[in-house]
Parts: structure tokens; C-alpha cells; sequence
């Protein structure tokens, strides 16, 4: 199994609706994942969402539009949650056979000492589509 992890973006979906988590951030890369895996359940559940409000989510996790600044004080709260997340997960799901990062390094911080044991591919700038395009294609992903 593979894994996309990317950070969330300060703009948003302007909805009154909880939506999908993928489908409410519109900001850095996320339009182009979104739209590279469209509804495919099997990828969609390959994408986790560094927020700054809610952590580490899935993306077909219901969010509703939020501000919130990732603090040096948050960062730490949420890498904290963000062990505890991924060590269900790979025992639930095993452990990825590669991982690719798609943050601003304040955001790569809450994961990267929890993927040690991990191959993970980093694209220090979220909106570098380009360069995170080129793993997924490496992936087979459509």
C-alpha cells in the first residue's frame, strides 16, 4: 500500500454542508489530487489531510470550513495525535511500502519522526504538482 499525506490550505469551499475533507480544501495541490483520483474509494483511502484544526484525517472525513494557523504550540499537539493515528493504521492496514509528503516542513514535522521505517518522498511546496504528479505516475496511480 501507498500513502499521500498532504497538508490542508488556508482556502477553502465555501459550504454550509460538511463535505469530504478532500473535496473542501482549495489550496496548494489538493484541486489536482482531487481531480487525479476522483471517486476512487481504493485511492481515496491512500489520502490522509495534515489540518491544522483536526490533525491527521481521512479524506472522505466531513469537514466544515474552519481558520485556524498552525502554531508551534498545535504542531506539537498534533504530532502527538498524529503517532497514535498512524500506528493504528499500520496495524490495521500494515505498514505503507512508501509514503509521499506533500507539505510545507512545519506540516512534515508532525509525521516525519512517525515514518521513520517508511520510504517517504517529501515536496517541500505544496502547490510543486509537478513534482508530487511524478511519484504518482511512478505508483501507477491514474
Amino acid at each position: 500500500m501507498k500513502l499521500v499525506i498532504v497538508g490542508c490550505s488556508r482556502r477553502k469551499r465555501d459550504t454550509a454542508t460538511p463535505v469530504p475533507a478532500l473535496d473542501l480544501y482549495e489550496g496548494g495541490c489538493i484541486p489536482q489530487l482531487r481531480r487525479r483520483i476522483g471517486q476512487r474509494q481504493g485511492l481515496r483511502r491512500q489520502v490522509r489531510i495534515l489540518s491544522a484544526e483536526h490533525g491527521l484525517i481521512d479524506a472522505d472525513r466531513p469537514l466544515l470550513p474552519y481558520d485556524r494557523a498552525l502554531t508551534p504550540e498545535r504542531a506539537s499537539e498534533l504530532r502527538r495525535n498524529a503517532g497514535s493515528v498512524l500506528a493504528r493504521e499500520f496495524e490495521r492496514y500494515g505498514t505503507p511500502t512508501g509514503v509521499l509528503l506533500i507539505a510545507e516542513p512545519p506540516y512534515q514535522d508532525i509525521v516525519r519522526e512517525h515514518l521513520r521505517n517508511v520510504r517517504v518522498r517529501l515536496v517541500n511546496d505544496p502547490r510543486d504538482w509537478a513534482t508530487a504528479s511524478v511519484v504518482l505516475d511512478t505508483w501507477g496511480w491514474p
